[in-house]
């Protein structure tokens, strides 16, 4: 029986990709332009209208899934009398997945036979994609529900996250930086590197000054930690800066062959974090 793959649009995969496979989702509510909206792959909000607030000093701020909602989502789902597997947010950044655990052993004290998996994907942005991307294919391909499991949790911690960050405002007013080294940081032209740790969490493991030198970064972490190029599957985010993204991909595709590139917007969920000119690159490594 295939197993219903379900997530959060945090994983921030392209709208068309989400409808044509049918994924089922919630998404974490923003708070912007004083209204409550939900992330919903850009539909709520349009990509090019947030950004544009966001360049004009809007500060959206967001709040996690809770529990009823995924309550009404699962029971929802069990209609269909397949076995449920929800790929959330990393509880690292969110309490999202705490949300949906509980909603799980709600659903559960009232019916029995629920099969419901949550899994915690210690990911973000398009590397929680590369994950239900990958769970997708593999239940198309006939795996079962525990075998798209295994593969996951085989597969959670060789995820690499890797981000360039442009406008360092929405990092500090997250605690991330400093007011100062922001400060330093926009003068200099100074980019922060940042990846996602194996616990789920954001680190800042760099600072390179220029765009350039830290798109070279990305793609020098991709060249040192994947034995297969042209095999691999590579996931570009980014906020509101297309042709940087593009110019990456170009990079990638020339340098190392790469066929499979998928390329997407960063949605208001994690927008209202990483604000304008966020650029990642998301990859399965050997580590």
């Amino acid at each position: 029986m295939k197993p219903i793959i379900f997530t959060d649009a945090s994983c921030d995969l392209p709208l068309s990709y989400i409808e044509k496979n049918d994924i089922p989702y919630l998404g974490l509510v923003c708070h912007f332009k004083g209204k409550d909206y939900e992330d919903d792959f850009g539909k709520s909000i349009p990509y090019k209208e947030f950004y544009d607030a966001l360049r004009l000093g809007e500060m959206p701020y967001t709040s996690q899934i809770n529990e009823y909602r995924f309550i009404q989502k699962f029971n929802e789902l069990l209609k269909y009398n397949r076995p449920i597997i929800y790929i959330g947010m990393s509880s690292g950044l969110s309490g999202t997945v705490n949300s949906a655990k509980l909603a799980r052993e709600a659903v559960i004290s009232e019916n029995k036979n629920a099969d419901i998996i949550v899994i915690d994907s210690k990911c973000a942005s398009l590397g929680q994609g590369l994950l239900v991307y990958n769970a997708v294919k593999m239940r198309e391909e006939g795996c079962s529900a525990l075998d798209i499991t295994k593969w996951i949790y085989d597969n959670i911690n060789k995820m690499n996250h890797w981000f360039v960050v442009e406008d360092l405002s929405h990092l500090k007013r997250g605690g991330r930086i400093s007011a100062t080294s922001a400060a330093i940081g926009n003068i200099l032209d100074i980019k922060p590197i940042i990846c996602i740790t194996e616990d789920g969490k954001l680190k800042n493991v760099s600072n390179v000054r220029g765009k350039k030198k830290a798109i070279r970064f990305l793609v020098d972490k991709f060249k040192n930690n994947v034995s297969n190029y042209e095999r691999s599957t590579l996931a570009i985010s980014h906020g509101d800066c297309l042709e940087d993204a593009l110019h990456l991909k170009e990079i990638l595709i020339k340098e190392y062959k790469v066929k499979e590139i998928i390329i997407n917007e960063l949605g208001a969920g994690l927008g209202s974090h990483c604000g304008n000119g966020m650029l990642s690159l998301c990859y399965i490594g050997n580590s």
